[in-house]
């Protein structure tokens, strides 16, 4: 339990009603003995003068005592990355589409008053180290969903090798390769068809996409376990690793790609008393009635 005076408020107005939603979110907080903190880069968009600015993000989180997005799923993922090694929970209001992630609805912003009264809980989440090493040196990368290797524009399938704890252990001829948290397990790892996990387990979830073979399934591996990845194409078709669908850098021939777990953890706030599965079937509802 934390004692909650300062948050991290962090929308995205780029959704459409995340304004209108953060005037009510500040609202809510104020009347419940919060104050609020936000980049410095909304100081235009919110000139009541109680709220206090901060030049960056990791000052911004450090600052404050939790952090509050306003947005999709790439918004609180965003925000978690900066939030984890400040070990600041992080609670998520959904303005996307699915929002597995969020721990609120729009028309949920009422139980924001439970920060004040204590009435939350909080569950911390896995998260994947990847280290992309190449001739230009080696470069690190945090993950809360997942790892994505996948060719270019071109339609032509990359060879992947995988090796287990530095032992060979399978090759994909396929158009990609997932490797996803417990978390990430329900975004685009279940969309190629991979397991639904538990995403408080501690596991590394792999999963081919359209891989050319009659065999190949998704792999579930210890979260102690260590993968290394190669990938190429024969032709110039580019292979490019992923990050929790932001960033991307190219993969060449001869690069490796090192997945593990990671030190760090991400910590959620959950004002609500429902599994996860019951959140997940509530989302899928809603998927199917979208026109």
């Amino acid at each position: 339990m934390y004692n909650i005076n300062n948050v991290a408020l962090i929308p995205n107005l780029t959704k459409k009603g995340a304004f209108e939603a953060s005037l009510e979110t500040i609202d809510i907080l104020r009347q419940n003995g919060m104050d609020i903190f936000m980049h410095g880069n909304l100081r235009e968009n919110y000139r009541d003068g109680n709220i206090k600015f901060y030049d960056t993000t990791d000052i911004l989180i450090g600052a404050a005592d939790i952090v509050l997005t306003i947005g999709g799923d790439g918004t609180i993922i965003h925000a978690a990355r900066h939030a984890a090694p400040l070990h600041k929970p992080l609670l998520g209001i959904n303005m996307g589409r699915m929002g597995y992630v969020a721990g609120l609805e729009p028309d949920e912003l009422y139980m924001l008053k439970r920060l004040g009264t204590g009435e939350y809980s909080t569950e911390k989440r896995m998260m994947l180290k990847i280290i992309h090493e190449s001739v230009n040196g080696v470069i690190e990368f945090y993950s809360i969903n997942d790892a994505v290797i996948s060719r270019g524009s071109l339609s032509r399938l990359i060879d992947i090798e995988v090796s287990l704890d530095r032992d060979y252990m399978c090759h994909y001829r396929a158009d990609g390769l997932i490797v996803s948290t417990p978390t990430g397990s329900s975004a685009y790892s279940l969309a190629a068809g991979g397991p639904v996990v538990e995403p408080t387990m501690k596991c590394i979830v792999m999963t081919p996409i359209c891989p050319h073979s009659l065999f190949a399934r998704s792999v579930i591996f210890s979260h102690s376990s260590q993968l290394v990845i190669t990938a190429s194409c024969d032709d110039e078709t580019e292979v490019f690793l992923t990050i929790d669908g932001a960033r991307t850098v190219i993969i060449k021939k001869n690069d490796s790609v090192l997945v593990t777990s990671s030190e760090l953890e991400a910590e959620f706030i959950n004002l609500k008393d429902r599994s996860f599965y019951r959140v997940l079937n509530d989302k899928f509802a809603e998927k199917s009635d979208y026109k």
